[in-house]
């Protein structure tokens, strides 16, 4: 894997080899920095993951713009993740005529727009009293149920882009296991690489999907202190050291500075506004 800078303009195509781009790797409360949301660019294929309330602002920060996503995946409901959407299918409605896909599977896409989505762009338009559902905004990737156990595990494609979705452990706190969660998803990239999103530490999912497929990298997100809806910094540092090595740390709060994870095993903090590309 080669870290390359940003080079002054956004590009959604490339040469043909996977390379993934972070928007932004704070916290849902990062003021130093945009919200973790990732690009994946493979030849003339990509796909962005979450879309949180600043990622139209990042796009814009990186000489682009959000009108030219074709393809979501969105892992969860929170607003760091699903925030920036709404501007997002607003834009692809009036501006450019164009409907985006989205991977998501039947039950979250229910959950998505009632709980969500539905209250700022259901009532914009009324046709013979019919006001805008999903289907109007959204053309949809239905994921394949591939497996289900240890926990459910999806498949999707887009173009050259393999993704395989899991469950994870997010929230509420007090949940025992994936089973016990509200809707959250984490990502395998060309079986490649780990993106677990948003989860509190869940050793079980780490090793499964680890010895499952030839995890190259892992992206896990990070909080700087114990309890709450995320793995703690202490609690990663409990990993065996060739998962840490393998493991760059996202999501992680303003305070990241106090701390030295490449000094604890990790690969390191995962950097905004850099490319991992991979041969």
């Amino acid at each position: 894997m080669n870290i390359r800078e940003f080079d002054g303009e956004l590009k959604f195509q490339n040469d043909g080899k996977l390379s993934l781009f972070f928007l932004g790797i704070g916290s849902a409360f990062s003021k130093l920095h945009y919200q973790n949301n990732l690009l994946i660019i493979k030849g003339d294929d990509s796909l962005l993951i979450d879309c949180g309330t600043v990622c139209p602002t990042a796009f814009y920060h990186y000489k682009s713009s959000i009108i030219n996503v074709r393809n979501f995946l969105i892992t969860h409901s929170h607003a760091d993740h699903i925030g920036g959407l709404e501007e997002a299918i607003l834009m692809g409605r009036y501006v450019t005529k164009i409907k985006p896909n989205i991977i998501i599977t039947d039950e979250y896409k229910t959950c998505l727009w009632e709980n969500s989505l539905k209250g700022g762009n259901a009532y914009g338009e009324c046709v013979d009293g019919k006001t805008l559902e999903f289907e109007d905004y959204f053309e949809q990737i239905r994921p394949e149920l591939i497996s289900e156990t240890p926990r459910p595990l999806y498949q999707a494609k887009v173009g050259g882009i393999d993704i395989k979705l899991f469950r994870t452990m997010h929230m509420p706190d007090s949940a025992l296991s994936w089973k016990d969660s509200f809707f959250s998803y984490g990502v395998v990239i060309d079986e490649r690489i780990l993106f677990p999103s948003d989860t509190r530490f869940d050793l079980d999912m780490i090793s499964w999907l680890y010895n499952k497929y030839p995890i190259e990298v892992i992206f896990h997100d990070c909080q700087f202190y114990s309890g709450g809806v995320h793995a703690s910094y202490d609690e990663l540092k409990r990993l065996p050291e060739e998962i840490k090595n393998k493991m760059y740390l996202c999501h992680y709060g303003d305070n990241y500075e106090s701390f030295t994870p490449k000094n604890d095993g990790f690969a390191g903090f995962a950097q905004q506004g850099c490319y991992y590309d991979f041969d």
